[in-house]
C-alpha cells in the first residue's frame, strides 16, 4: 500500500515508518521542517510537507493514498481544547477524503478526544480503526514520555515518589510493538475496531518509582494523593490511578503478540544513560 502517515518523524511515528517500509509498503510522511524531509528520504520514505492545519494539503495526500495512519497531534499543550479542535478538523478533512473508498485510517486515541474517534469510527466505507497506546510507550530515544519526565522531576525533588502504597498500576508498550499494532491495523483491522496498545497490562507505580530511585541513588518514598499534584505537576492527577488494562482482544482480532522488553527492563536499558 501506498500508505499517508502523519507524526511520521516522532518517536512512534518514525517507529511506525520503519515497520511500514519493513512490510513491503510504500510511505509518504506528513513533515513540517526540512529535517524531517531529509528523516523521510533517508530511510525511504517520501515526504509531503504540511501540517495538521493545512486541511487542503491533508485532503490532497489522503485522496492519493491506499491508507492512512494518522499519529500527530497537535504541537503543545498550552490550550489542550485547541489542540483538541485542530484534531477533530484534521480527521474529518482526512476522513472525507476515504468516504466510500474501503480503504483503511488508522488514528490514535487522545484524551478527551472522543469526538475525533466518533468521526472516524462513523465514516461510511472507510476500514476505519482506533488504537489506544498505554500511557507509558517506551524505547531509546523517548525524551518527553512520562518515563523521563518522572525521572527529571526524582532529580528536581531528590525523592522518587508513589502515592500511597504505590500499588496502582499503569499499562505499558514498547515502541516497537505499537509500531507492529500499527502496521496489522492497516492491513486487517475490520471497520469500527477500537484496539488496545498494551504490552504490560499494569506496572505498579511504586516498581518504577523504585527503580528511578535506585538508578539516581534517590530515596523512594510515598506521598499522600493530596500532595500528588505539588509533587508531580500535570501528572499528579494521573499519578494515583489505577489504569491497568488488557490487549487480549486486541491480540485476539489482529494476531499481534507484544515481543520486546517490558517497561521496568527497558528502564533499565535506555533511560539513565544521559
Amino acid at each position: 500500500m501506498r500508505v499517508f502517515v502523519t507524526g511520521s518523524t516522532g518517536f512512534i511515528g518514525s517507529a511506525v515508518v520503519h515497520e511500514l517500509i519493513g512490510g513491503g509498503h510504500k510511505v509518504v510522511g506528513l513533515t513540517r521542517s526540512d529535517r524531517g524531509v531529509e528523516a523521510l528520504k533517508a530511510v525511504g520514505a517520501e515526504a509531503h510537507y504540511g501540517d495538521l492545519d493545512d486541511l487542503d494539503s491533508l485532503r490532497a495526500a489522503a485522496a492519493s493514498a491506499d491508507g492512512i495512519i494518522h499519529l500527530a497531534f497537535g504541537h503543545g499543550l498550552s490550550d489542550f481544547a485547541a489542540v483538541l479542535a485542530i484534531d477533530l478538523r484534521a480527521v474529518e478533512a482526512m476522513g472525507k477524503a476515504l468516504e466510500g473508498t474501503g480503504k483503511p485510517f488508522v488514528t490514535t486515541a487522545h484524551l478527551n478526544g472522543e469526538a475525533s474517534d466518533n468521526v472516524v469510527l462513523s465514516l461510511a466505507g472507510v476500514r476505519s480503526a482506533v488504537a489506544t497506546l498505554s500511557p507509558f510507550v517506551h524505547d531509546e530515544g523517548d525524551r518527553h514520555g512520562f518515563i523521563p519526565t518522572l525521572i527529571k522531576i526524582a532529580r528536581e525533588k531528590g525523592v522518587s515518589a508513589y502515592v500511597g502504597d504505590g500499588a496502582n498500576r499503569w499499562p505499558a508498550v514498547h515502541r516497537l510493538d505499537a509500531a507492529h499494532l500499527y502496521r496489522l491495523a492497516l492491513e486487517t483491522a475490520p471497520a469500527g475496531s477500537r484496539l488496545d496498545g498494551v504490552g504490560d497490562e499494569g506496572v505498579p507505580f511504586r516498581d518504577i518509582a523504585s527503580v528511578i530511585g535506585r538508578r539516581l541513588n534517590l530515596p523512594v518514598a510515598s506521598i499522600p494523593r493530596e500532595e500528588a499534584k505539588a509533587h508531580f505537576g500535570f501528572i499528579g492527577a494521573l499519578a494515583p490511578l489505577d489504569l491497568a488494562r488488557s490487549s487480549a482482544q486486541t491480540q485476539e482480532l489482529l494476531g499481534w503478540r507484544p515481543v520486546h522488553l517490558g517497561l521496568l527492563a527497558d528502564m533499565e536499558q535506555h533511560y539513565f544513560n544521559h
